[in-house]
């Protein structure tokens, strides 16, 4: 089924950026020197120096917010934490690998990034195969529709789809929110291994707002519920003034691979109105991917 016309799709441009610019650098040749010499000697004594590279990467790449345009040289430096003259030189390898654009003297996350992602193949049938649903929920919610899988102690949303009078912000495309405190999340948490609440647990509950619920006990009452009910209601958790109702997708009915939620302010919530409309799209996404 086709969106309407003031649906606004998921998905983000991206645009050639200008020339660069002539930006001046200093490295000094004895830091390089030296960083050569401590990974020969990595290599001499038997560990793999890709590993060194790679954890020097990392935090290069890993330094970028959602919120970040570009960032300088020096910023980079900052958040990654490795010496200038290191960022510097592996910025420009990943300049030329198309990991990393440059925008005058600053960095921004290249267009290869995005083109690898593209190809995560559990994450791109599971796209295809949520969307109609999605859609269909919209046109009948009118709200800001998310589709969220789990990884380590977040959710992390794979899809959204919103109305112009839906919400555009918090939640994106990419982005990570705790389990614990969101409607995607807690349908998850309730439907998996006890051992993934303890880990939950264990990392903290830190309040997101002042509704967030954050006592243990209390979480593990509402999962209690959420696992009977088979639906998940957050209310002003992440947010104030907006609610989510969420429910699992099972895979074949047995395999959980996610959570699909409608998000409305909270005084526009229709828990019971939407209910049936959220499961029914549920089940036909765990029958499309059987």
């Amino acid at each position: 089924m086709k969106a309407p016309a003031d649906v606004a799709m998921s998905g983000q441009r991206f645009l050639a950026g200008p020339a660069p610019h002539a930006c001046s650098f200093s490295a000094r040749p004895a830091a390089l020197e030296s960083e050569a010499a401590s990974d020969a000697a990595a290599a001499a004594a038997g560990a793999d120096p890709m590993n060194s590279v790679l954890g020097k990467v990392r935090p290069i790449l890993e330094a970028f917010t959602s919120d970040d345009a570009a960032l300088s040289l020096a910023e980079l430096v900052r958040r990654s934490g490795a010496a200038k003259a290191t960022v510097h030189r592996l910025a420009q390898e990943l300049v030329t690998w198309g990991l990393l654009e440059r925008e005058g003297c600053d960095y921004r996350l290249g267009l290869r990034l995005f083109e690898l992602g593209q190809r995560v193949h559990r994450q791109r049938i599971l796209r295809e195969a949520v969307q109609p649903y999605m859609e269909d929920l919209l046109l009948i919610t009118r709200e800001t529709i998310h589709f969220a899988i789990y990884d380590s102690l977040d959710v992390v949303y794979l899809d959204k789809i919103f109305p112009h009078r839906g919400l555009n912000a918090e939640s994106r495309v990419a982005g990570r929110l705790p389990l614990y405190c969101t409607g995607t999340g807690k349908a998850i948490l309730a439907h998996s291994p006890p051992s993934l609440f303890v880990d939950v647990i264990r990392s903290g509950l830190k309040p997101l707002t002042r509704h967030t619920v954050i006592s243990p006990g209390r979480l593990r009452a509402q999962l209690d519920v959420i696992r009977q009910e088979g639906i998940a209601l957050e209310s002003e958790e992440i947010r104030l003034g907006y609610a989510s109702l969420a429910v699992p997708v099972f895979a074949g009915g047995t395999t959980l691979v996610g959570a699909l939620s409608i998000t409305a302010p909270t005084y526009r919530m229709d828990a019971a109105g939407h209910a049936t409309a959220l499961r029914t799209a549920a089940l036909g996404i765990g029958r499309s991917l059987a």
